[in-house]
Order: structure tokens, then sequence, then C-alpha cells
């Protein structure tokens, strides 16, 4: 797997204050720390995380942060955590995690159903249980994707984690054998739509009771 460059320099000050000031100059505030690195904060620039965004699932990106203090460090890292603001959507801060390049990592990677499994000929509805699984691998070995041959799958029929087979160096540490894939027969289908209708259908009227409630003025005694 490709690592991306990114820049980062160390900074002095901490507090809402300065990272309010960093974000304005279009920086956001970050922090790198692992299990042998002692945190160092840090600040890199919008635009650089926008472009690893791009990649897909920040997750997977591999990355070679390039710490600038005086002279220029290199550490293998990942982004472990990125804060965005729910409302404007804008990034408020970011933790990278340093990694050994020689030693397994979890990281969650999607899954994609390959084939049309022929339950679906007859009706039925292929459904993706778990979008994404969780993998141990080294950090150069992480997969894009988990690939799953749904085209044996009947109606009725699931796959489940087990039965997954990967190549190379790749493990799934899942404790429990769940399922990821499944295809649902027609009368499953409609009574899970009919049932979402439902619940759809109370919520509605729940709202609508509780917005009459606070229509209706209070009465008031007169003296």
């Amino acid at each position: 797997m490709e690592q991306l460059e990114i820049k980062a320099k160390v900074r002095k000050s901490v507090g809402n204050g300065p990272a309010r000031a960093l974000r304005r100059e279009g920086k956001i505030p970050a922090v790198l720390y692992g299990p042998k690195t002692e945190p160092i904060i840090l600040s890199v620039d919008i635009k650089d995380i926008e472009q690893i965004l791009k990649q897909g699932s920040f997750g997977q990106v591999l990355l070679n942060l390039v710490i600038q203090n005086g002279k220029a460090v290199t550490k293998p890292a990942m982004i472990k955590e990125l804060q965005i603001h729910p409302v404007s959507g804008k990034f408020l801060h970011i933790d990278f995690y340093e990694i050994d390049m020689q030693r397994k990592i979890r990281v969650k990677v999607p899954v994609v159903a390959k084939g049309k499994s022929k339950g679906t000929e007859f009706g039925g509805l292929l459904q993706i249980i778990r979008r994404e699984l969780e993998v141990l691998c080294l950090p150069t070995q992480i997969p894009d994707a988990i690939e799953v041959d749904v085209t044996d799958l009947d109606v009725g029929d699931s796959l489940h984690v087990n039965e997954i087979q990967l190549e190379g160096d790749i493990e799934i540490p899942a404790d429990v054998n769940f399922t990821v894939v499944t295809v649902l027969s027609p009368k499953v289908e409609l009574e899970v739509a009919e049932e979402e209708e439902e619940v759809e259908e109370a919520a509605e009227e729940e709202g609508a009771e509780a917005a009459e409630e606070k229509e209706t003025p209070e009465a008031t005694e007169e003296s």
C-alpha cells in the first residue's frame, strides 16, 4: 500500500483560543501518540487532510507524517480519530497514531459483494449486514476491500465471517461467527418494509400530538 506524505508542525500553545486561531488560518489542531511515543501536539493544513480523505476511508490510509520542528522527522502513522463539527462540518481535531511497520495492526475494511446471487433471480433481496470488517495485518498489507462471492447464495442463505478466506497473512479476529451477507425472501422484505412504515407513521402521529399540545395555550384563572 502506498504511503501518503503529510506535513505537520509542532505547536507550542494549547487550549480553545489557540485552536480557534489555527482553524482561522486554515490549519487543524492535531496530536501524535502511540505505544512507544510520547504525545506530540501538532498542526496540519486542512487542504492536506482533504486530499487524504479523497483516497477513501481515512482509517485505511497509511501516512508518512513529516514533523517540522527545526529539523524534519518522519513518522509512519495513521489517522486514529477525526473530529468534525456536527453542524458546520468543519474539522476540529485529528489524532494521529504512530505505527510499527513490522507489527500487525487492526483496521476496518469495507465489504464488497462480488457476483450476482441466484436468490435475487427469484425475487430475494441481497443485504450486506456488515459493511466493514476489522482485520489484523501488517500496515503494508491493508486491503482496499474484502470481496465476498455471493453467487451461490439462495433465498434464505447467509455468509458468515468464518467462511471468508483472505489471501496472505491477513486475519479477521472475530470472536463470534456473525452474519456478513444474507439473501432475504420477498416475504421477509415486505414485512420489514411494513414494520418500518408503521414506525414512521407512529412517529409522525406522536410529533403531531406534541405540536398540538405546544400550540394550545394553557388556561389561566381570572382573579
